[in-house]
């Protein structure tokens, strides 16, 4: 009697089924669903037309606007709030950067024992809801809130500094929800670094400077490269955070995307506005993507030389 084997395509085949499913429920059907509706014209009422014909007129309206003339001109309305996400993105990366290297790097000279407290103290944020913790920066940062006050009392001659309802507590908010994501990847590359090679740039004549610049901070870029992932992404998409203290003067695009799909209905626009930050945020991961690969060959390179 013999007893059929399936083949080892097969096997993996069936172990995958599981992630593959899950992936096509969650993320592929919802993306395709999303997709045809950013096809369709909005409805007279709000929503969708869900019987008329595909048509780009939505993806037009992104980068055209339909003059008195009835000529197409240039929209900088979403041009503009995505510039703004990009810019204020980037700074959020740029100074969690700033602000979380120093961090990760006094990490790596602690006891075992006092690094685990650390992580534990830097993941506590993370225990209670993003929401909150806005609101929590909305009391800290408003006009009866101590920091202006004592700003204020100090330098009396500013005629009373403003710090919520703008890009700075907007840039406040944004560092403070994603510095975890900068801190820990950096301290996961710099907990691994030899340091043999540190004590070797000392005995060459380096500094402390230059052992910083020349060899931590260079072993430290697969750290760095994707804690700037992880913190530019969300950043870019971020709608809470500029809603709560940017007072709906600082539009971000992620507040334009709920917009759309909120009290203004436009559920195609809403979409191809999802599709445009989709895209940037792909380029995003395509250039980190080739970096790393541009990264592993060097290795190899090196380690063969």
């Amino acid at each position: 009697m013999s007893v059929s084997t399936q083949s080892p395509a097969m096997s993996r085949l069936l172990l995958l089924s599981p992630v593959v499913l899950t992936l096509l429920a969650l993320i592929a059907i919802p993306l395709g669903i999303m997709g045809y509706i950013s096809l369709l014209p909005r409805n007279l009422y709000g929503g969708v037309d869900w019987q008329a014909d595909w048509q780009l007129q939505s993806y037009v309206k992104l980068f055209f606007q339909e003059g008195f003339d009835g000529e197409l001109e240039l929209n900088w309305v979403y041009a503009q709030a995505l510039l703004r996400s990009v810019a204020q993105a980037g700074g959020t990366t740029l100074l969690c950067f700033v602000f979380g290297f120093p961090v990760a790097l006094w990490m790596t000279g602690l006891a075992p024992r006092q690094r685990s407290l650390m992580v534990l103290l830097i993941t506590i944020p993370f225990w209670t809801n993003l929401l909150i913790r806005n609101y929590a920066w909305l009391i800290i940062l408003r006009e009866q809130g101590w920091i202006a006050q004592s700003i204020n009392a100090l330098l009396p001659q500013a005629g009373g500094i403003t710090l919520l309802y703008n890009d700075f507590a907007v840039s406040v908010g944004l560092v403070y929800s994603f510095l975890p994501f900068m801190i820990l990847p950096i301290y996961s590359t710099l907990e691994k670094l030899d340091w043999r090679l540190v004590e070797a740039a000392y005995d060459l004549g380096a500094n402390r400077w230059k052992a910083l610049r020349r060899v931590i901070l260079p072993l430290s870029m697969p750290g760095v490269i994707a804690g700037a992932l992880l913190v530019f992404v969300p950043s870019l998409g971020a709608f809470i955070t500029p809603a709560i203290l940017g007072g709906g003067k600082t539009l971000m695009i992620g507040n334009l995307i709920q917009q759309q799909f909120g009290t203004a209905r436009n559920w195609p626009l809403g979409s191809s506005l999802s599709f445009l930050l989709l895209g940037i945020l792909m380029l995003a991961l395509v250039l980190y993507a080739l970096y790393s690969r541009k990264t592993a060959k060097t290795i190899r390179r090196g380690a063969a030389a």
